[in-house]
């Protein structure tokens, strides 16, 4: 019984201290590759977006995550803040980069406007190194 009454308390600490720490890793920053897309019609996007069926403006900061992060549309139209250097923007997630076609899981596909907004160098269009969160 003593072993009990000591034992618990330490195990529940210990639970209780991994999920804080789970949870504050969640909404930190998370590493990624960004890469560029077409989100409008007849774009390299391909077909209209998941989350909606419609095809976007390349000129709205928009941005479609990988499968993990897309999480089955739970984070359809929500926001997220994307991190370059020492800029940042806030895109809407409005498609999946889906993983089962070949996207790998740590893409953050985003649009010319996302781009232009952080200031990446024309020479590093295409793909680069970004951190992002929820908004």
């Amino acid at each position: 019984m003593k072993l009990c009454i000591v034992f618990f308390p330490i195990l529940f600490s210990l639970l209780l201290t991994l999920t804080i720490s789970w949870a504050n890793a969640d909404s930190g920053n998370i590493d990624a590759t960004m890469t560029i897309n077409s989100f409008e019609k007849g774009g390299s996007g391909g077909g209209p977006s998941e989350c909606d069926g419609k095809y976007h403006s390349d000129s709205t900061p928009i941005v479609a995550l990988s499968t993990p992060w897309y999480n089955h549309g739970k984070r359809c139209f929500k926001s997220i803040n994307i991190y370059y250097k020492d800029r940042s923007v806030q895109a809407t997630v409005v498609d999946e980069c889906d993983t089962s076609r070949g996207c790998a899981n740590d893409i953050v596909d985003a649009s010319v406007a996302v781009w232009n907004a952080l200031a990446v160098s024309k020479s590093e269009w295409g793909e680069t190194k970004v951190t992002w969160s929820d908004a």
